[in-house]
């Protein structure tokens, strides 16, 4: 990173203003004990010590930095590195020190929209965010020149690597399992920079169109299969509850005759059917009792 001079903060401003009004004061002052040769008061008792009040107050605001408290400065003095402070006020030497501010709070940087190949030749489109922090500021100002540049592109390397591994199937049903992958391949290698990644998101994955339709066409048949499948397995065990009941009922001539009536009476109430029964049930009855007396007996 380079170094980077903070303009003037509240702290400068004081010490420019008070240092130029101390020299002001100085000069009023020698104005009004001595004079020229005529007699006069001599301006420039004013205006020298004015001008170099005004360059010490413009020295000294600069070699004051305010650390704010999610910042770390890294003070490099002659090009080499001298030592990391923390938050508050910090003096430097204007010409011999250069600071460099690093940002300690949770920051986001978006991984730029681009096209993969899954492992079964899928063209996909894929982008996301990247959630890190800084650990080290001292790495992270040294071993990289913007850490924001490349995390962001490491991120992207490592997303086609990784989708080039899964089929398409894997890739979205298993769009977390991707996320945790690509995050820790890439904490592996920014924490030689100083960074440590909080998350890895994928915001949207994109399929060609045919594709999509595809998709759609293959989600409705199965949909489908499993309508057909729950109707079949419905009538089955209808089926079979039939079967049950009639098991039921031939086993006790009297729930038949039972079951009888009750369709009969369901049919009543319209006036639109008319039921005639041929033989009373009591002379059915006796004519299959009688059928049964002439079977032979079972051996």
């Amino acid at each position: 990173m380079k170094p980077t001079m903070r303009p003037f903060n509240a702290v400068s401003a004081f010490a420019l203003a008070a240092s130029t009004i101390a020299g002001v004061a100085i000069g009023l002052t020698l104005m009004a004990l001595k004079t020229d040769q005529h007699g006069q008061p001599n301006p420039l008792f004013v205006l020298v010590p004015a001008g170099i009040g005004a360059m010490l107050g413009l020295v000294l605001s600069t070699s004051l930095q305010v650390v704010a408290q999610w910042e770390r400065m890294v003070v490099l003095r002659f090009g080499r590195f001298q030592r990391t402070v923390g938050p508050g006020l910090h003096a430097i030497f204007p010409v011999l020190d250069s600071p460099i501010f690093v940002e300690m709070r949770v920051q986001t940087v978006d991984v730029a929209q681009q096209q993969a190949i899954t492992q079964d030749n899928v063209p996909v489109i894929l982008n996301g965010v990247i959630f890190f922090k800084v650990e080290d500021a001292e790495k992270a100002a040294l071993r990289v020149e913007s850490y924001h540049s490349a995390i962001s592109r490491l991120a992207q390397a490592t997303l086609r690597d990784v989708v080039g591994r899964l089929s398409l199937d894997e890739l979205l049903s298993h769009q977390e399992k991707l996320e945790l992958e690509i995050e820790q391949a890439v904490a592996v290698q920014s924490k030689a920079w100083g960074l440590t990644v909080e998350a890895i998101k994928l915001e949207d994955i994109e399929v060609p169109e045919d594709l999509k339709k595809m998709m759609s066409r293959q989600a409705s048949s199965e949909r489908e299969k499993r309508a057909t499948i729950i109707k079949a397995e419905g009538d089955r065990q209808a089926a079979a509850a039939l079967a049950e009941a009639a098991a039921t009922m031939h086993a006790s001539p009297g729930a038949m005759n039972l079951r009888v009536l009750q369709t009969l009476d369901g049919l009543g109430p319209s006036p639109s059917n008319t039921v005639v029964l041929a033989l009373p049930i009591d002379v059915m009855e006796a004519v299959r009792a009688y059928t049964r007396a002439l079977e032979p007996p079972k051996a």
